[in-house]
């Protein structure tokens, strides 16, 4: 499967972080709120004017569902972490692939870096990048508990699913929260031009200039949610589902866009958007929230035995 990732790093994401990120306002307090029923219906699914993936749009229903108000945390996956002892891919020795270079033979993941004189590469693969450290041993999550989760490979979204008692998404369930009922909007911002989103504002990528507040993974709910009451379904990071590419069965389609998409580059931080990733790769730009299918949600977490 890793024999894809030397392709696909020079594809992913297309869009650009800066390291830093500055607070500027009081995030949602995690525990205030946790899944959120959301009644079926028939709704307009995809778009067909600009990126071809997207369309064409068509009918889709979906039944009733209850989906997680916001990405889980870095502090929610640790739980599971600690409960388990699950290790993510990112953190195993990958299997050896003849002709890899040597810091791909050892773990880590894919990191976005700027691109500089010296180096014009956008992604690089990161030895001990991980859910801890999601841009490299230098980053951690430590002071962070309320950030999205990252470097969160498929089958790590899963099993964190499986212990949770939920499921990931299906394409179709995520793009109908996503919408809410509402007008899609070309760029998430509000009557006055003020972003609503964390995502990249200025010149990708050379330039973001953070009129958002955040350089980079924002704490969640640091925005309003939507009609649903759903929080950062566009923007932040990219969100895993559960639907696979027809044809690439490895590929699963992700969503949502996040604080790496600029309106001069990929601008997929509408509800159609969508993206294909290798399931088996993580990056520090895609995390995931999960559904439930069941008439009464899964008790929060803080409840279980």
């Amino acid at each position: 499967m890793r024999i894809v990732i030397l392709f696909a790093l020079t594809l992913l994401g297309a869009c650009d972080p800066q390291a830093s990120s500055t607070v500027r306002k009081t995030c949602l307090d995690i525990g205030s709120v946790d899944m959120i029923r959301i009644r079926g219906g028939v709704f307009i699914m995809g778009e067909d004017p600009y990126y071809p993936e997207e369309g064409p749009a068509r009918l889709e229903h979906v039944d009733d569902f209850w989906i997680d108000a916001h990405e889980i945390t870095n502090a929610e996956f640790a739980a599971f972490v600690t409960a388990t002892g699950y290790v993510t891919l990112a953190e195993r020795t990958p299997p050896e692939i003849n002709g890899a270079p040597p810091e791909m033979q050892v773990p880590g993941s894919a990191v976005f870096t700027p691109p500089s004189p010296d180096d014009a590469r956008w992604w690089r693969w990161a030895p001990g990048a991980n859910w801890q450290h999601p841009s490299g041993p230098d980053e951690s999550i430590t002071g962070k508990p309320n950030e999205p989760v990252t470097q969160i490979a498929y089958a790590d979204a899963e099993a964190y699913a499986d212990w949770a008692g939920k499921q990931i998404p299906s394409e179709a369930q995520w793009e109908y929260a996503a919408r809410a009922g509402q007008k899609v909007l070309p760029e998430p911002v509000d009557e006055t031009g003020k972003p609503q989103a964390n995502y990249y504002q200025g010149i990708f990528p050379v330039l973001d200039q953070g009129l958002d507040g955040f350089r980079s993974r924002a704490p969640v709910g640091c925005f309003k949610p939507n009609a649903f009451g759903l929080y950062d379904m566009l923007g932040n990071v990219w969100e895993w589902t559960r639907d696979a590419d027809d044809a690439q069965p490895d590929t699963h389609i992700i969503k949502g866009g996040s604080y790496l998409c600029a309106s001069n580059y990929c601008a997929r931080y509408r509800p159609a958007a969508r993206q294909f990733q290798e399931r088996g790769l993580g990056t520090d730009h895609i995390g995931f929230r999960l559904v439930s299918n069941s008439a009464q949600p899964p008790p929060p977490l803080t409840q279980r035995d």
